[in-house]
């Protein structure tokens, strides 16, 4: 690999955005670039409509059960026709589920920081069993974890994906979860810095400015990084945001700013491994170059070694070609090697072994779900359930999922009662939930939320808040919420609950560990990883 042209070696540094359910065409497009042009490598998505930018195109994702086999057959295929080996890249924070259907779905990292800090071992397993998945599939290279420090409620993007608002426990576990892909043999990445998470925009849609001093970011937002530097991360992906103090008042974004990444990250921190941008379809940077490679040539100038998602291959190569110093190409080829290198691409040495291990997987699942289960407020919820089933005055109501789910039937193991549910609008009136509950005096209510994001709270039906609102303030209900912990501050009364339990997944496994908790009146070993204000 070290013989090659400088025109291959500049090839090396472009990562385009390949798709796992795609057009015979698209994939024999790639084909021709990756012979043609000697791309150092590959970064999949489920499907064109899946990619981030298509959010507001409302495109309809088409599900496939075969997408893992699938990927597997496409890496296959597009090595064969790489004239150096191909380091596949894929974006998998809470495991190939994020991507791919019908494989293993670890918990988001919001989920993860609610862990005690004695139990960071179980981060260290999730990046290990990711790291494993990701491996039988032929995937070289995890694009996770966050760095990011999640210290805006508002935040439309980061939220759920971010340990935390804990700067030190942030710090901790990514490292764990890095140290755990990297025992598997997989390469990981800290993401995005400077730092993602005091921010209000998407910067997929966007560009998020920080506004934060130098000082203000080595004791925040850049610790995390300085820790990953010090246990000798294997890449960095700078974020799509603006830090005007870094650069001259200008709100250039860090993926453009020889600022952040030469000064700041390369000179300041010491960070000598690999560099990757931000995916560069995203619109914050995407349409700031009319010329095809400019933007390519733009992010390789401000320090990237890798250029993710590059939509302008040949032009770039040009571009960098017709700039760049032949000393500078050979830093950033000799940091890609060094990264093939080391998950055996370069001898041969890796060995994709196509099997998951979804028991793995549950099992893990079970063990998180045991210790992150958070108990917000508890006013003897064991004992009035089960007075309240004694007297006939329990009832359950399950919200965004029917009555046949795990945490209603395991509660009836011991705690029979009536069973209501709420999935939508056009099964269900709000009016006859409350009509059929009127008799009760105490309901335990699963809150199963619709979404991770934000967005137009969560998803959560309007009618449904006010019905919350009603049953709060008019019954004794325990609330056990399956979601982003940052859906509580928009359910109004909800400081009036006799009881408040956060499970933050709706896995199986949560569901059950749940239900166990009231029956068995178990400690709750979870702490809420960001500050939350209940109205």
């Amino acid at each position: 690999m070290t013989n090659q042209t400088v025109a291959q070696k500049v090839g090396q540094f472009f990562f385009p955005a390949v798709f796992i359910n795609d057009t015979e065409e698209h994939i024999q497009e790639t084909e021709r670039l990756i012979a043609t042009h000697n791309i150092g490598g590959l970064t999949f998505f489920h499907s064109r409509a899946s990619a981030a930018t298509n959010y507001e195109s409302k495109k309809k994702i088409v599900f496939n059960d075969d997408s893992y086999q699938k990927i597997k057959e496409l890496i296959v295929r597009y090595q064969k026709c790489a004239p150096t080996p191909l380091l596949i890249s894929i974006d998998a924070e809470w495991g190939l589920a994020m991507r791919i259907e019908k494989t293993p779905q670890y918990p988001y990292a919001i989920t993860l920081g609610a862990l005690p800090e004695n139990k960071s071992n179980l981060v260290y397993e999730v990046g290990k069993q990711i790291g494993l998945d990701l491996k039988a599939a032929g995937i070289h290279y995890n694009l996770s974890p966050l760095a990011d420090i999640n210290n805006n409620p508002n935040n439309p993007v980061i939220g759920y994906r971010s340990f935390g608002e804990n700067k030190e426990k942030v710090a901790n576990f990514a490292v764990e979860y890095l140290r755990g892909m990297s025992d598997a043999g997989i390469l990981g990445c800290l993401k995005h810095f400077p730092g993602h998470g005091n921010t209000n925009v998407d910067s997929h849609l966007g560009l998020p400015v920080l506004n934060e001093t130098l000082d203000e970011l080595m004791h925040n937002e850049l610790y995390p990084f300085i820790k990953g530097i010090e246990n000798n991360v294997d890449s960095i992906m700078i974020g799509h945001l603006a830090v005007p103090s870094l650069n001259d008042g200008k709100n250039t974004s860090a993926t453009l700013s020889q600022n952040v990444i030469q000064h700041l990250l390369r000179e300041q921190l010491g960070y000598d491994g690999l560099v990757i941008s931000d995916a560069l379809n995203m619109h914050s940077v995407s349409t700031l170059y009319p010329t095809k490679g400019q933007l390519e040539w733009e992010a390789f100038n401000a320090g990237n070694d890798v250029l993710c998602f590059a939509e302008n291959v040949a032009e770039g190569i040009e571009e960098i070609l017709k700039n760049a110093t032949v000393e500078r190409i050979e830093e950033s080829f000799n940091r890609i090697l060094k990264c093939k290198e080391k998950v055996g691409l370069i001898n041969g040495t890796f060995r994709a072994s196509g099997e998951l291990n979804f028991d793995n997987a549950s099992a893990l699942n079970l063990e998180i779900a045991a210790n992150s289960i958070t108990k917000i407020i508890d006013n003897a919820n064991h004992d009035v359930v089960f007075e309240a089933q004694k007297n006939n005055q329990l009832a359950k109501l399950s919200l965004y999922k029917n009555i046949e789910n795990t945490f209603f039937n395991t509660l009836n193991s011991n705690l029979k009662s009536p069973e209501f549910a709420f999935e939508d609008l056009e099964k269900t009136t709000v009016s006859s939930i409350e009509k059929n509950l009127e008799n009760f005096e105490t309901i335990i209510i699963s809150l199963f939320v619709p979404k991770a994001k934000p967005m137009n709270n969560f998803e959560i039906d309007d009618d449904i808040l006010t019905l919350l609102s009603k049953l709060l303030q008019t019954k004794k209900c325990i609330v056990y919420v399956f979601g982003n912990p940052y859906v509580l501050p928009i359910i109004p009364n909800l400081e009036k609950a006799s009881g408040l339990i956060e499970v933050y997944q709706d896995f199986e496994e949560f569901q059950k560990n749940a239900a166990i908790q009231l029956l068995e009146n178990k400690n709750c070993f979870g702490k809420l990883p960001v500050i939350i204000k209940i109205q």
